[in-house]
């Protein structure tokens, strides 16, 4: 564990102190605090012109369109890579191919733009899987396409019910803060749409990862719309592709047995110590490479954790690098 000081307001949040009772005692992933250190001495003088949250396929959406559009592509940012053949889901929209959720974004572009309401509620209730299918037509058929109607369905019962078919709605019966005494959106989200309540149990304790529910909120925060009071509590996202680049920089250390079984593209076990553990270390050294960063920046250039978050899956996401592989709705 590092003992530089802690002055990310991360440190206190939800999550990042539910990871800890994970990272102190895991046996699978180690974090090389000195690679941390290493990395940061480069990273900090990077530019970290993170591009603003929305479309970036020529759809024409704009205010309380844009935060149903980041919400419901949210709901459905998970497992892009076949689990058998281990082969990424790609799409073409308007002369380019996209990868991964980029691709799930061009299809739902492609649909707005042919007249689908995939935005709306009584749209996401009644959906089946022949017409999401239709829709994320790709290179390979979308994984967990049935999961996805599901939660499609789901979801859009409760926006039809509570909220006029609308996820602006929620939003602005909500706190414009992840965390308000239970009114905060990460608090609303996570209660009222069971799909975003992303947590683990870890040997009797409870790991609370809410990765696509905080990721939803970096968006709407990233539009300018929304703009959150307590930005500097949100951590890391953890999925596939920011532990793929901490690992790739050696700040991850996989037990042998562990790295191979990701080398080999071996199914990891949803809510396995190995997922956890990967998870939770994910978070927890994403942090501690802001703080290391931040210590290498002026005062006023001083960086938020999901700033780091995007630089490494922005440069990793379509890596020919293996990453874990877990069967999982929740990233």
């Amino acid at each position: 564990m590092t003992k530089r000081p802690r002055r990310l307001p991360a440190w206190t949040s939800p999550v990042l102190e539910s990871v800890r009772p994970v990272v102190e005692p895991a046996r699978h992933v180690a974090i090389d605090t000195d690679a941390v250190d290493a990395v940061a001495r480069w990273m900090a003088y990077e530019d970290f012109d993170v591009p603003l949250g929305g479309p970036q396929f020529d759809v024409d959406l704009a205010g309380e369109v844009l935060v149903d559009w980041t919400l419901v592509n949210d709901a459905l940012n998970f497992a892009f890579t076949d689990f058998e053949s281990g082969r990424r889901f790609d799409a073409t929209w308007r002369g380019g191919t996209w990868a991964d959720s980029d691709a799930m974004h061009a299809c739902f572009a492609r649909a707005l733009a042919a007249g689908v309401p995939v935005l709306d509620g009584a749209w996401m209730a009644r959906v089946d899987r022949e017409e999401l299918n239709r829709i994320f037509e790709g290179t390979i058929e979308m994984p967990m396409l049935d999961q996805r109607v599901e939660i499609l369905n789901e979801i859009g019962t409760t926006l039809v019910e509570r909220y006029e078919g609308r996820f602006h709605r929620f939003v602005a019966s909500c706190t414009p803060a992840m965390y308000a005494g239970g009114n905060g959106l990460l608090e609303r989200l996570v209660a009222e749409f069971p799909r975003f309540d992303d947590v683990s149990d870890y040997h009797g304790h409870t790991v609370r990862f809410h990765k696509l529910a905080q990721l939803g909120l970096w968006g709407l925060h990233r539009t300018g719309l929304v703009p959150l009071a307590d930005i500097g509590a949100m951590t890391a996202f953890a999925d596939y592709i920011v532990p793929l680049a901490l690992r790739v920089m050696g700040i991850l250390v996989y037990s042998p047995e562990l790295a191979a079984a990701v080398d080999s593209r071996m199914l990891i076990p949803r809510n396995s110590d190995e997922e956890i553990e990967i998870r939770a270390a994910t978070l927890w050294a994403t942090a501690d490479l802001t703080e290391a960063v931040n210590v290498l920046r002026p005062a006023d250039m001083k960086l938020v954790v999901p700033e780091i978050d995007y630089r490494l899956w922005n440069s990793y996401h379509a890596t020919f690098a293996p990453h874990h592989l877990t069967e999982t709705i929740m990233y």
